[in-house]
């Protein structure tokens, strides 16, 4: 087959590679020259996706792998158009902003052709498939869904830096807006994707059709708010545990013990693309859904209620040294977005702290570049706040931060026998 991909980011860029791996003749699309230019030498375009690297090495080279910026190179003749660009939402109305996605189905539009399979893998509010993308593209194309070409909904259910291993582990979901689209779908995904035996599913692992694009739709969004429901739970629990001498980690450990539990950890903040965007466009759809908004609400606020509790115990924190460990929303993974660094970073310095910040997968300059200023571990400060769960940090020790009266410890990562006589506080125990 040939495939196009559109947008070549931290999810596309492997998807592109694994259609290519799988035999098929691939062209990515992407706005960014630099990315585009990248891959077609070859290199990765950004670190910690592994096996990504040595896939490209012999894909480009091989010509089953290409990119461009120019949707006229990638889409006319294409068997299936795959759409991963990102879906904004805005921070103050939590509306999503479809800006780019538009203009890219827009872009996708001009250049259809008859026969083609178009699949929007990036993460949607529900109805989105069927009441946006439908029009756009006839509208754009002159062509009629159904008869000319098909739409099928597929989230991407992968994390960054394990994607290829995901996408062998998940099943693969589809939701078209047709029979013969949704066969359509089927056929395409089981050609680029392999799947490992799962005897723990209802139904062997592979390409499961959830009968609508609505149905799809709503899964992504379902499986990911599920989490930051859970989150949030864990962290009503440790708000209250922290205030009664209870060590909820103890306690979730004891629930969990049974089959029917599964609570997850509390925690500082809830970072990533996912976590904390899908929630919001699932209200987007839902706005009725008062578990989920609340939810959402506690856990952004719990970067705030963590510094809150900091300066209860240390008192006015203004012009205390002050450093933030971790940049990265998860452990092990170079990636800011929607970290809990940033609400972090705010708080502290709303109440007058001496900020800086310190990762060790980020250098001094990356740091200066999102806005901070650099932290080196041996120089002197009052207070350092875990942020990210780094490994580097769960062997932190006293000595690594002189002069230290308080650690704040977001993710219950360091080694509390190492802090012992060192005041030390973590979410949901003392």
């Amino acid at each position: 087959m040939r495939i196009a991909v559109v947008a070549l980011g931290k999810i596309g860029l492997p998807l592109a590679v694994q259609f290519a791996d799988s035999g098929h003749e691939v062209i990515g699309v992407d706005v960014n020259p630099k990315t585009v230019d990248a891959v077609n030498a070859g290199v990765e375009p950004f670190p910690g996706e592994a096996h990504l690297q040595k896939k490209l090495s012999a894909l480009v080279p091989a010509g089953r792998l290409r990119a461009t910026t120019n949707y006229a190179e990638a889409i006319p003749g294409s068997d299936a158009v795959v759409v991963v660009v990102p879906l904004f939402v805005d921070e103050s109305t939590w509306e999503p902003d479809f800006a780019w996605m538009d203009a890219a189905t827009r872009d996708i539009a001009t250049h259809l052709t008859p026969g083609t399979l178009v699949s929007y893998e990036t993460t949607l509010p529900v109805g989105t498939t069927r009441e946006r993308w439908v029009p756009l593209l006839e509208e754009g194309s002159g062509l009629t869904e159904g008869a000319d070409f098909h739409i099928v909904f597929s989230p991407e259910r992968v994390l960054t830096g394990r994607v290829f291993a995901d996408l062998r582990r998940y099943p693969k979901l589809i939701g078209g807006l047709s029979d013969a689209g949704a066969a359509r779908a089927r056929e395409f995904y089981e050609a680029v994707l392999q799947f490992d035996e799962r005897t723990d599913l209802a139904r062997p692992n592979g390409v499961w059709d959830l009968g609508s694009a609505e149905a799809a739709e709503m899964a992504k969004l379902a499986e990911t708010t599920y989490r930051d429901v859970n989150i949030g739970l864990a962290n009503q629990f440790g708000l209250f545990a922290a205030g009664h001498g209870i060590d909820v980690y103890q306690v979730i450990e004891a629930c969990n013990s049974q089959p029917y539990s599964h609570i997850h950890r509390p925690g500082i903040a809830v970072g990533g693309h996912c976590i904390p965007v899908y929630p919001r466009l699932y209200l987007a759809t839902d706005p009725d859904a008062d578990i989920v908004r609340s939810a959402r609400l506690l856990n952004a606020s719990m970067p705030d209620r963590m510094v809150e509790r900091a300066a209860g115990l240390l008192g006015d924190l203004s012009g205390l040294e002050t450093v933030v460990l971790g940049v990265s929303y998860r452990g092990g993974v170079k990636e800011s977005a929607f970290s809990g660094v940033f609400p972090t970073v705010e708080a502290l310095r709303a109440r007058g702290a001496n900020v800086r910040v310190h990762d060790p997968l980020y250098s001094d300059d990356e740091l200066r570049s999102l806005g901070f200023e650099p932290y080196a571990l041996g120089e002197e400060l009052d207070l350092a706040v875990v942020q990210t769960d780094h490994a580097d940090y769960r062997r932190l020790t006293p000595a690594q931060l002189p002069g230290i009266r308080l650690l704040v410890d977001g993710r219950n990562a360091t080694d509390a026998g190492a802090w012992a006589g060192t005041p030390r506080i973590v979410v949901g125990a003392g």
